[in-house]
């Protein structure tokens, strides 16, 4: 989704939170600081944090703590429809019917807990899978780096922060070096902004700190050390994010759940009133009829949809989690598995991900020795993000001494650069090393070559078809370049890369996976087509999608882009296969592009630079080894960089989607039938079809096999594809379904009346039954759009299905059931019961086969 700002990029006094009026810390001296929050510039010891966390409580913000075991139990009584029944229930026990209020309310209680035991074991499970991936931070404890969960940062502290690092607190810069931060979540602004240490006025507004650093925020760019003012709830971002109760953005299944709410709370209203006013119209007692017309709207209710979603997700994050794959973002499974377009970078994915420095070459395109040892200068002494070009150079340089150079400085990579620069003293001359992208670093010389001779045309052009034609062999291309410099104190700039020689080149090779055309066509089969979207050249990139088997693809340059506008890109978008050279913010156009179009769109990046797209796309996906800034905003994470495992994972969020499909079908298909045939035998009937207790304990029991279906098989047809939300398809399928379960509903009144002659306690015994028989065998039936004894379903579902139809059965033969208004049945009416409900069967797997060949789930 898109990172809108939080608030306004002005504030005043009066309208600042309490955490920015005491004090404003961004305008006091740093020792002043310091002092009061009793730290140094070597931090805290791990007795000064450790009482401090315990009296300040973990950095986190509320919205990301644990719901209670108290305040899930809570939650299952929120619904109106349960309030409603548990205020009617007590009100009909003042009346003296204490006896089936108390039946009623034993039913909702057992209803509730059983969702809640449900959720809690599948909260705790996800809660230990969350834990695998955790945010860390650099921190100075007893004047030593250590790593920690984000968590555990406390006031006082000072965190060591570099490009790809969250920000995990507010605070005040206290050293920098080129240190640039992107602070939109914030201010709204578009392009990263430069923090130093200093003081700024009381008033300044956030925009205008420029020495202060917020929760939330990342690092674009650069180094800096931050003494940590405010965690948690007191940070600004807490504070706005207390204020507006934020929650992101629905997935597309949470809308459709939504949709399919608003349906059935329409119909249910409806059939109440309705019923409720014809019963009292009747003179039937006023108690039992409104207990009667609110089990009705309790029994049409999938009550336990909350429950399964979070049941079926759980045991789906589970499943993933043994692939390698951990959810971050629950709700997003369903994402992944109507994912119909993946959009990646080409390095570990498509690639070995072993980038190799196949040769380090001067400017004529010849091995040398001095350029190589140039590049591994350059990679030894940046201390950015490692990367895995800066490791191949410094194995191929291998025992190479380097123990003579001296650094004196440092200009830290950025994206608008593409390059890093280092001055060192390396043979007594000091020397400033630039290392980055072939064009960025031409774009600074101004002379190449031993003899530094003038980098005129001719040259560039030389230059620039040597680039050409290895980019379009595979090779990745970069630029060493270099030039004396005066040492100084003061630091050195992006101003003193100018003037430049050109040195020479050096190519990478990351060959292709062996078994990534496999993992494409599986993709492929599965619905779901591959993009790529890469910063390397147009010609790299254009060589890996060959090799991988994208042939005949449409290559988009992030140039191209810049002039496009955005109905054009709508159209590209769809068409193109590989999209090159492009920045972070044409990345997150893309995406969005791809989702105007209508597609469900995954991506998957684990830099910087690819921040913005993953929390723009539907399905963000990262890897282990990734930057903080890309985990935190990705929905999964892989623990290996391997799109066969993300193959897997989709199959898997296909049969979670399935398993929900599977619980909502089988119970609107029965419920609705059967409420709507109660609701029409109350108009006719002198006596009520079912009192309010037998109605609940009938939903209460179908519902236990309900909790399984997280288990079931799934057929394989089931996960071919990516499959979405369809309301009109729900619809359809409860009416057509309803109505064939209001048939013999019908019948079975039939049945009762006019050939057993059944008195009113054995019409309620038979037909309760025969209704929860229907119920369980109908999701056995519509699990599966095969023929039903053609897919086994799974052991749990099968064995609570069977022991609660036995326990059914011999229901009116139990003792104590009286309490009920259960009686024994003659033989001949339980065989009736139990020929009608075969029939029903036979019926529906027919009506089954027609539905399905005139329509379809999307």
């Amino acid at each position: 989704m898109k990172c809108w700002p939080l608030c306004r990029t002005r504030s005043t006094a009066a309208d600042r939170t309490p955490a920015e009026q005491t004090p404003a810390y961004w305008s006091r001296p740093l020792e002043a600081l310091r002092q009061s929050l009793d730290s140094g510039p070597e931090g805290l010891t791990a007795s000064q944090a450790a009482e401090r966390l315990l009296q300040d409580g973990p950095n986190r913000l509320e919205a990301q703590s644990h719901t209670s075991a108290w305040g899930l139990l809570f939650s299952q009584f929120k619904s109106p429809l349960v309030v409603i029944l548990i205020v009617a229930a007590i009100i009909s026990m003042l009346a003296g019917e204490w006896i089936d209020a108390s039946v009623v309310l034993a039913i909702v209680l057992g209803s509730t807990l059983l969702g809640f035991a449900q959720e809690f074991i599948a909260g705790s499970a996800i809660d230990k899978l969350r834990s695998q991936v955790q945010i860390h931070s650099s921190v100075l404890r007893d004047g030593q780096v250590c790593v920690l969960p984000s968590h555990a940062i406390v006031r006082g502290d000072v965190v060591l922060l570099s490009a790809g690092s969250l920000i995990p607190a507010d605070g005040v810069v206290v050293a920098s070096k080129d240190f640039f931060i992107n602070q939109a979540v914030l201010t709204g602004e578009t392009f990263p902004v430069e923090k130093k240490p200093g003081v700024v006025g009381q008033d300044a507004s956030l925009s205008e700190r420029s020495n202060g650093v917020f929760m939330g925020t990342s690092v674009s760019s650069g180094t800096a050390r931050m003494l940590v003012v405010q965690t948690g709830k007191s940070t600004v971002f807490g504070q706005i994010a207390g204020k507006l109760a934020l929650r992101p953005a629905l997935t597309e299944f949470e809308r459709g759940v939504h949709r399919f709410g608003y349906l059935l709370t329409r119909v249910m209203l409806v059939m109440v009133v309705i019923v409720l006013a014809i019963n009292m119209l009747m003179h039937k007692p006023p108690m039992d009829s409104l207990l009667f017309a609110l089990a009705l709207a309790v029994g049409l209710t999938p009550e336990l949809l909350p429950a399964i979603v979070s049941i079926t997700l759980s045991h789906g994050a589970k499943r993933m989690a043994k692939l390698g794959v951990i959810v971050r973002k629950l709700n997003a499974i369903e994402n992944l598995g109507g994912m119909d377009v993946l959009c990646t970078d080409k390095t570990g994915t498509l690639t070995l991900g072993v980038v190799q420095l196949d040769g380090a070459l001067n400017g004529e395109g010849v091995a040398s020795d001095e350029v190589l040892r140039q590049a591994a200068i350059n990679a030894h002494f940046q201390s950015g993000l490692v990367n895995p070009l800066d490791e191949a150079v410094l194995r191929a340089a291998g025992a190479m001494d380097l123990s003579a150079v001296r650094k004196v400085d440092e200009i830290p990579y950025d994206f608008v650069r593409k390059c890093l620069s280092v001055v060192v003293v390396d043979r007594g001359v000091c020397t400033l090393i630039t290392k980055g992208a072939l064009d960025k670093v031409l774009a600074l010389c101004t002379s190449c070559g031993a003899q530094a001779s003038a980098l005129d045309e001719p040259q560039r052009a030389r230059i620039h078809a040597l680039f050409e034609g290895w980019s379009a062999q595979g090779f990745r291309v970069l630029g060493v370049a270099s030039r004396p410099v005066d040492e100084r104190q003061q630091p050195y700039s992006r101003d003193d890369e100018s003037g430049l020689n050109f040195e020479g080149f050096l190519l990478f090779m990351d060959p292709p996976k062996a078994d990534v055309r496999q993992t494409i066509t599986d993709l492929a089969q599965r619905g779901v087509q591959l993009k790529i979207i890469t910063g390397d050249n147009a010609l790299v990139a254009r060589h890996v999608a060959e090799a991988v088997g994208l042939s005949d693809c449409r290559v988009v340059t992030g140039r191209a882009l810049n002039d496009m506008g955005d109905e054009a890109l709508l159209h590209v978008a769809k068409e193109a296969v590989v999209f090159a050279e492009v920045d972070p913010n044409q990345k997150e156009r893309i995406i969005l592009a791809l989702q105007k179009t209508g597609h469900v769109v995954g991506y998957m990046g684990d830099g910087i630079n690819d921040a913005l797209a993953l929390r723009a796309a539907d399905v963000g996906i990262s890897v282990d080894t990734a930057v903080d800034v890309a985990k935190d905003a990705a929905d999964f994470v892989l623990l290996s960089k391997d799109l066969g495992i993300l193959s897997q994972g989709i199959d898997e969020g296909r049969v979670t989607f399935a398993n929900t499909l599977k619980y909502i079908l089988a119970t609107i298909s029965a419920n609705f039938g059967n409420m709507f045939s109660m609701a029409a035998a109350s108009v006719f009937l002198p006596f009520l079809p079912l009192l309010a207790s037998q109605i609940l304990l009938n939903n209460f029991m179908a519902d236990i096999p309900a909790t399984t279906i997280a288990s079931d098989r799934v057929d394989p047809e089931w996960v071919a594809k990516p499959r979405h939300w369809d309301t009109v398809f729900i619809r359809n399928y409860m009416v057509v379904f309803g109505l064939i379960s209001s048939v013999f509903d019908f019948l079975t009144f039939g049945v009762l009346l006019f050939i057993f002659h059944a008195a009113p306690q054995e019409f309620r015994t038979g037909w309760f039954i025969e209704s929860l028989m229907t119920e369980l065998v109908i999701a056995l039936v519509v699990r599966t759009r095969r023929p039903f004894y053609r897919s086994r379903p799974g052991p749990w579902l099968l064995g609570t299905s069977v022991a609660v139809l036995v326990l059914a059965l011999a229901m009116p033969y139990l003792p104590g059931v009286a309490i009920f208004g259960f009686v024994p049945l003659p033989a001949p009416l339980m065989l009736g019961v139990v020929g009608l409900t075969l029939a029903y069967v036979v019926v529906v797997e027919l009506a089954k086969k027609q539905f399905y060949a005139h329509t379809d789930l999307r």
